[in-house]
């Protein structure tokens, strides 16, 4: 550790090289990798999701007050969906907030589902201001049953 952060740690047990501290931050952030979206909420503006499954299906709800299907883009890829959208500002010049806590402008929310979809079954509807894309498993994904033959 640098000779300018020694005083502020002085009494401390900090280790004192590189060796001693790797082992530190891979247990300590070991846990969060891939789950980030769990400890983290979703950037500014960025929709709120749920998802969910069903059976052979999954589902995600987004939450886009006031957005249009125009307004939205969505696109799979294998077990990843896309959604894209753009919130306009609606303020005129001249204008001052005194809060501004929804989010405004082009968000982008990607999550992996724990299975490849089937992209040409996807389906995605907008009713009040709730967007429900439902996401069909692939054929691959599905458990099959399997006879066993006998000798």
């Amino acid at each position: 550790m640098g000779a300018l952060l020694r005083p502020f740690f002085r009494g401390l047990p900090v280790p004192a090289s590189r060796q001693e501290l790797d082992p530190f931050f891979r247990e300590v952030f070991a846990p969060l990798q891939g789950s980030l979206d769990r400890w983290f909420p979703a950037a500014a503006g960025s929709p709120r999701l749920n998802v969910w499954e069903e059976g052979d299906v999954y589902f995600a709800e987004a939450e886009v007050p006031g957005l249009k299907s125009e307004d939205l883009e969505l696109s799979v890829v294998g077990n990843e969906l896309t959604i894209k959208g753009r919130r306009d500002t609606a303020s005129e010049e001249g204008t001052t907030f005194h809060r501004r806590e929804r989010g405004f402008g082009e968000f982008v929310r990607a999550i992996k589902l724990p299975v490849e979809v089937d992209s040409a079954q996807v389906s995605a509807t907008l009713v009040n201001g709730v967007l429900t894309v439902r996401l069909p498993k692939a054929e691959a994904a599905k458990p099959r049953k399997i006879s066993v033959a006998q000798n």
